[in-house]
């Protein structure tokens, strides 16, 4: 009962001191994700010894755990992105994504094997899992609201919802060939087929579930005054029946979800046009809210805003609980972090592997220089890499995964702290050069 009593006190307060301190952390080089991780890592085993997680009698656990963190995060940077298709922002998303990611995946590939020495599944694993940005952690990146076209924040905020699922076909890869089958992994044309399917199926649930619901929901409201309310139960609803139905037909099921939320923003857009669906509900008093949501003007904007607020409250719930759980991970593990043969790959991503490979993906676009340089620099690693992992030894064995699971928690916590404290202060002298010019 005491320690049972503990955790509530520390959870609790470090609930009330992250809303105190929120204003004072924005203006700090810092981020929510710093402290999070640094509390875990008390909280572990090299701390107080309250958290103290086992990964291998917890693996499914814990594998689903942060499986459902990204589903939420990815969710919610979909609603986020309310610009139309035919905008050339989302080119800026399919070379982040696409040859960015890839570009990347070759250069850790080559590190590892020739750096490190690792045989071609592992090194191609750790490859994997660590080219993706991170949707969870991004927060001080992402787009402000709903219609922010701003390139670098659009980019940055497309690329971590989309890349987690385009990453997937490579660990694939690589857990083949680790020894690890999956589906049509027993011939070259099969897989690549595989791979088509994955992403084609997961496109067509994840739109086709965000519309349709959506329509049905504003159908039930604006013209039989039913399902009204219940919001969170709504976004809740979509993101496990596009992540679910991906799943059953062996489609990637990250792409689907982030599909879904673009979708549901879609239909938003359709609906409100270029007014902005802040601006379009300032009107209506907190005591009316019911009443918009039955406007056929007012409902998209209204279940839209209500929904993706209630993702991003979530969310941060997902940040502070898998950061935690990370920094204790940390916290038991963190001598083996310590060495330099764990500690220069994290480097090598971060100053010559990403930097190139969005420098040279990014080339000809709407993006200048220095909005280039800095969507280099700032892809944060975090839950997406951590999941992963535990995806990774769930399949593979510890055999295969043990030797690259060191680098993986080193690369994240780097990530959190290099990232977190240069994100302020360089995206403040970006904006104030925006500004002034």
């Amino acid at each position: 009962m005491i320690i049972e009593a503990v955790w509530f006190i520390v959870v609790g307060a470090l609930l009330i001191l992250m809303t105190v301190m929120r204003g004072v952390i924005a203006r700090l080089p810092m981020t929510g994700a710093m402290v999070y991780l640094l509390a875990g890592f008390a909280l572990g085993t090299a701390g107080v010894g309250l958290l103290e997680p086992d990964i291998e009698g917890n693996l499914r656990l814990l594998r689903v755990l942060t499986e459902a963190g990204l589903v939420i995060s990815l969710f919610a940077i979909g609603m986020h992105l309310r610009v139309p298709l035919s905008s050339e922002l989302w080119r800026l998303t399919l070379r982040l994504a696409g040859p960015a990611m890839i570009l990347t995946i070759g250069l850790m590939y080559c590190a590892a094997r020739i750096g490190l020495g690792l045989a071609a599944g592992p090194a191609l694993l750790l490859a994997a899992i660590l080219a993706p940005t991170d949707p969870v952690l991004a927060n001080e990146l992402r787009v402000r609201r709903a219609g922010d076209d701003e390139p670098l924040r659009f980019a940055l905020s497309s690329e971590g919802g989309s890349n987690d699922g385009a990453a997937y076909p490579f660990v694939l890869i690589a857990l083949a060939l680790c020894g690890s089958a999956s589906l049509g992994s027993s011939h070259p044309w099969t897989f690549a087929a595989a791979i088509v399917w994955g992403v084609a199926s997961a496109l067509v649930i994840g739109w086709g579930i965000g519309s349709g619901v959506v329509r049905v929901i504003i159908r039930l409201r604006t013209r039989y005054r039913q399902a009204l309310g219940l919001e969170g139960f709504i976004a809740l609803g979509l993101m496990a029946l596009a992540y679910g139905a991906a799943l059953l037909v062996h489609g990637y099921a990250f792409i689907a979800v982030f599909a879904a939320g673009v979708a549901l923003r879609r239909q938003e857009l359709a609906a409100t046009g270029d007014t902005a669906p802040g601006k379009a509900l300032e009107s209506v008093e907190r005591g009316e809210r019911e009443e918009a949501a039955k406007d056929p003007e007012l409902a998209h904007a209204y279940m839209a805003e209500t929904m993706m607020a209630f993702a991003l409250e979530f969310e941060r719930l997902v940040e502070f609980a898998l950061m935690l759980l990370i920094g204790s991970v940390v916290s038991a593990h963190w001598q083996a972090l310590l060495h330099w043969q764990v500690v220069w790959p994290a480097l090598f991503l971060f100053f010559v592997a990403r930097p190139l490979s969005a420098c040279l993906s990014l080339a000809g676009s709407c993006m200048d220089r220095q909005q280039c340089l800095l969507s280099g620099w700032l892809g944060i690693r975090g839950v997406g890499a951590f999941y992963y992992l535990l995806f990774a030894f769930e399949q593979a064995g510890k055999e295969q995964v043990q030797p690259i699971a060191p680098i993986v928690l080193t690369t994240i916590v780097l990530s959190v702290v290099l990232h977190g404290t240069s994100a302020t202060t360089l995206l403040h002298r970006y904006f104030s050069d925006r500004n002034a010019a």
